[in-house]
């Protein structure tokens, strides 16, 4: 593992929200890859996050999120280090933990997520990630939607 060494601020600051969008997952990719004519299920994500500060640019903002894609349903938990290019702009990187229920062995799964947000207000965000599959059955995933802090 990789441990990070923040100087965290005396009045460092929490938010918590909820967050929503599409879901475009590829199937039949091989491990790793985009693949050249992967199968795509459109599909809805609803959850919230929440994102704890560390300095002024750095924080780390876990997930927890419902997706349904037809009847295949699964959790997704990315654990994010999220860092802030500009005053709206942040860049958002880490591992993401999956559980599948329709899977009958194997049903928890480990990607990697990277991920973009802009800030459209204080409170409301767009943002846009991509889930990379580590293994040939966990499906890649991209993801576009709405963030609202509460």
């Amino acid at each position: 593992m990789i441990a990070f060494n923040f100087n965290v601020k005396g009045q460092s600051e929490s938010s918590f929200g909820i967050k929503g969008g599409a879901n475009f997952t590829f199937f039949k990719v091989p491990e790793g890859a985009f693949g050249t004519s992967p199968e795509t299920v459109t599909g809805i994500y609803v959850g919230g996050f929440a994102d704890f500060e560390m300095d002024d640019n750095f924080s780390v903002q876990p997930e927890l999120l419902y997706i349904v894609l037809n009847d295949f349903n699964f959790i997704n938990a990315p654990i994010y280090l999220k860092y802030q290019v500009g005053n709206s702009f942040n860049l958002l990187v880490g591992p993401s933990l999956n559980y599948f229920f329709d899977f009958f062995t194997n049903k928890f799964k480990v990607r990697g997520d990277l991920a973009t947000s802009y800030e459209l207000t204080n409170n409301l965000n767009i943002h846009i990630k991509y889930a990379l599959g580590f293994e040939e059955i966990t499906p890649n995933g991209l993801f576009i939607g709405l963030g609202l802090k509460l």
